[in-house]
């Protein structure tokens, strides 16, 4: 029976090039200090290095559905797409994106997908706004059809950030979860409440904190979701990968505490949210929770810091200062397997 492989991965501020010519005039803008210097031989070494993780995952076949955010456009996610394409002979990866209007940088969430494995209907993509007073990224929303005609939904997510600090930003990020929970309890209304969905992102919060627990639903309680009928609740998978052991670059064994590190200090800001139709055993399509893991490869790992990720960075005028050409991103990707009957 056919398993289906998800992955999301913050791409860190993945931006076409310096100059850029389809680049909106309000974007170019807002980064014109930080893109000074984004050459296309940076570009493409950026591109590089993710692929470089990317086809490594799935032991070596590539994700079959990959959620990303921090991309500027479909033209960077094209060219990321195209180079997964060359290094994966058997895959045939295309992408679903939305522009962003209400985010300051103009950063997207989106979808890399196997176009051989799924199909979509452009009419069943939505791009859920996020009100807030300064704006913040969309919610991406696409059902994927599979080869055997099951429908997936999968929402994309990437919540405001803790700007200004964690607790006096804290409302913004309930408002990206009521808005995740809404549109939740609408796709229960109009597809039933066994619909399999799956909704991933950087929620810059830890699993435990409110805007997931209460404000998204999300929780460690497999039964609650389980048994949930007529309000929605999501079964948080992130719990499965708390001091998740890896080994760093050196070949030392480390105990993971994040997919994101700022100070030393690991945070869970990366997971996966699934709902009861990927939990009931009568589900054509089912999580297997177990395989819910943080991507950790050793090149990614910085044994110098903690055992965070290694940034790229972007080169703000001064790339050999503010840029690491080993680098890959400032995040680490998760990953979990579906299982198709």
């Amino acid at each position: 029976m056919p398993n289906h492989f998800i992955a999301f991965w913050n791409l860190e501020n993945l931006f076409a090039p310096e100059g850029f010519p389809e680049r909106e005039p309000w974007i170019a803008k807002a980064m014109a200090t930080d893109l000074r210097g984004w050459t296309e031989a940076l570009f493409e070494r950026k591109i590089d290095q993710l692929a470089s993780i990317i086809c490594r995952m799935n032991e070596g076949r590539g994700p079959d559905i990959l959620g990303v955010c921090e991309v500027e456009n479909a033209y960077a996610l094209g060219r990321l797409a195209g180079r997964l394409n060359s290094g994966l002979a058997q895959r045939q990866y295309n992408v679903v994106h939305f522009d962003a209007r209400l985010d300051r940088r103009g950063i997207d969430t989106a979808f890399i997908f196997d176009s051989a494995r799924y199909t979509f209907d452009p009419a069943a993509v939505f791009s859920h706004f996020v009100l807030r007073r300064t704006g913040t990224r969309d919610i991406t929303q696409v059902t994927f059809t599979t080869e055997r005609g099951n429908d997936l939904i999968a929402l994309c997510n990437h919540w405001p950030s803790r700007s200004g600090g964690a607790y006096e930003s804290r409302g913004f990020r309930m408002t990206a979860g009521e808005t995740l929970s809404y549109w939740h309890q609408r796709i229960w209304e109009v597809r039933g409440r066994d619909i399999p969905i799956i909704a991933m992102g950087d929620f810059n919060d830890e699993p435990f904190d409110e805007s997931l627990t209460t404000h998204a639903r999300a929780t460690r309680e497999r039964g609650d979701v389980e048994r949930a009928i007529s309000a929605v609740r999501f079964y948080n998978l992130s719990w499965r990968y708390v001091q998740q052991p890896c080994q760093d670059s050196k070949g030392r064994l480390r105990m993971l505490n994040g997919t994101f590190y700022f100070g030393g200090d690991g945070f869970l800001f990366d997971q996966f949210l699934v709902s009861r139709g990927l939990l009931q055993k009568k589900s054509p399509i089912q999580v297997m929770e177990e395989t819910a893991r943080i991507e950790a490869f050793p090149a990614i790992i910085d044994h110098r810091i903690a055992q965070g990720p290694i940034p790229f960075g972007l080169p703000k005028g001064n790339a050999k200062r503010n840029t690491n050409i080993n680098g890959f991103s400032d995040h680490f990707p998760i990953s979990v397997v579906l299982h198709e009957r």
